[in-house]
């Protein structure tokens, strides 16, 4: 398997640390407000990297974390009169269930920053010990940039780039330094820790989270691979590297990756611009697999423009699968098809290639559609077909639904309710033999739009068009 590193920017055979054993860590969210498309195309980028890996044979510790304090949380809660904990608890929750709905499975570790100022404390005082760190007169503690001989190698930027984007503080020494631990301020929100009741600043999160619950000793780097949006590289993932570098006296990650914005009308997707597009709200009007589809379908590297066509076209792109997963509806389950498996993986080894992913995904449901309208009886086909549908369930997380389900996503429950009570009564008729009314109630579920199949696990239905 081959991955794009950031740092390096050319692709490099992937070699983890230790044998059969991956260790992945990718910035999670900050709580204080609803996933984005943004959040949810991060988040599925790592979901498949993480199933590709899983799917190789390897054993993988995935963490992401969550971003529980912050500044944008205090704000929140002040606006809304809660405290900044149901703030957190809120957001996280909706996180979960929305990352749940496009098929995005829980990481291994989920660290939680308030979980963490232990970690965090310990990696402050390593810093301030080996001259790394400093502290100004109302308690703030920064990181010295210029005492680290590697700034700025992660991102490859000069010195001069960096100075409009870190906070203007008189009394620091570099104008580029930035914060550790921010001592106790009006709000009121702060933690205890040895250098009194303050709150840690965002880049050390991360770096003590990692060396806290994932690096191994021994090893180079404290993990294999770290993850985030492009966004992050700088100045986020540059200033972890320079704490884990100088706290540790090792790398952070030997390879870096970094998936590209999401757009609307070619703007990045941010709530500043007032463009943002929440998750929840697609998913009231499209299957999450749909969207899962959707936002995989082009590179990950690549900034990703959405709009409602290309989501529709890729809707209509996805139902092939559904249909071709109905045409085999009632059979037994089959074993992972090997030879497609191997395909698909090798497409996929090429740093997430998913173009080439799709298209074999799209050749095999053609070859099946014409397999099946010539030979619809090959029992040793179809059973080899379902394994095929098997593995791209299992690496790409989509084709898992029940296809006829699938078909009547968008429908109210009071109109389901009334086309299961019909089926059932029409099912009832057919038992004794009724004819006149079960044709009766077929022709008023045609009227309705609903399409219905039956078969020996049931009668099944789902809307036309």
């Amino acid at each position: 398997m081959t991955i794009y590193d950031s740092v390096q920017k050319t692709k490099l055979r992937f070699e983890p640390q230790v044998e059969g054993k991956v260790s992945l860590y990718v910035c999670g969210p900050t709580v204080y407000d609803d996933a984005h498309l943004g959040h949810a195309k991060s988040a599925l980028v790592f979901d498949l990297l993480r199933r590709v890996l899983e799917a190789e044979g390897y054993e993988v510790t995935f963490a992401r974390n969550i971003t529980d304090i912050d500044d944008k949380i205090i704000n929140k809660a002040i606006e809304s009169g809660l405290s900044t904990a149901e703030i957190a608890e809120r957001y996280t929750q909706a996180y979960h269930r929305d990352m749940a709905s496009i098929g995005v499975r829980p990481p291994t570790l989920e660290p939680k920053a308030t979980e963490s100022i232990g970690a965090m404390s310990a990696m402050i005082q390593k810093l301030l010990d080996t001259g790394h760190a400093y502290r100004i007169a109302n308690g703030d503690i920064y990181f010295d940039t210029q005492s680290d001989g590697g700034y700025l190698s992660l991102s490859n930027r000069q010195s001069s780039e960096n100075v409009s984007r870190v906070e203007k503080v008189s009394e620091k020494r570099h104008e580029a330094d930035f914060a550790l631990w921010k001592a106790v301020n009006d709000d009121g929100v702060a933690f205890d820790s040895p250098f009194g009741p303050g709150r840690p600043g965002w880049h050390l999160e991360c770096s003590a989270m990692i060396e806290s619950y994932l690096a191994r000793e021994g090893t180079p780097y404290a993990i294999d691979i770290h993850g985030g949006g492009a966004d992050l590289l700088f100045p986020h993932h540059e200033n972890e590297a320079a704490q884990t570098r100088c706290a540790t006296n090792r790398e952070l990650a030997r390879y870096w990756m970094h998936n590209g914005f999401v757009t609307i009308g070619g703007e990045k997707m941010s709530k500043s611009l007032g463009n943002s597009f929440f998750l929840k709200d697609a998913l009231r009007a499209y299957n999450g697999e749909v969207i899962r589809f959707y936002l995989l379908s082009t590179h990950y590297r690549g900034d990703f423009n959405f709009n409602e066509e290309d989501l529709i076209a890729a809707k209509k792109r996805l139902d092939r699968l559904y249909r071709l997963k109905k045409r085999l509806f009632g059979m037994s389950g089959a074993a992972s098809n090997a030879a497609f498996k191997s395909a698909l993986l090798e497409a996929l080894g090429d740093d997430l290639n998913v173009s080439k992913a799709y298209a074999l995904i799209d050749e095999l449901i053609a070859a099946a559609n014409e397999k099946l309208d010539t030979d619809p009886k090959d029992k040793a086909y179809r059973q080899n077909l379902l394994g095929s549908l098997a593995v791209i369930e299992e690496v790409m997380g989509f084709g898992a639904q029940n296809p006829y389900e699938y078909f009547q996503f968008g429908l109210d429950e009071a109109t389901k309710a009334k086309i299961d009570a019909l089926i059932e009564r029409r099912g009832e008729a057919k038992k004794i033999k009724d004819f006149t009314a079960s044709d009766a109630i077929r022709d008023e579920l045609v009227a309705m739009g609903v399409m219905i199949m039956d078969t020996p696990s049931g009668t099944f239905w789902e809307m036309q068009g």
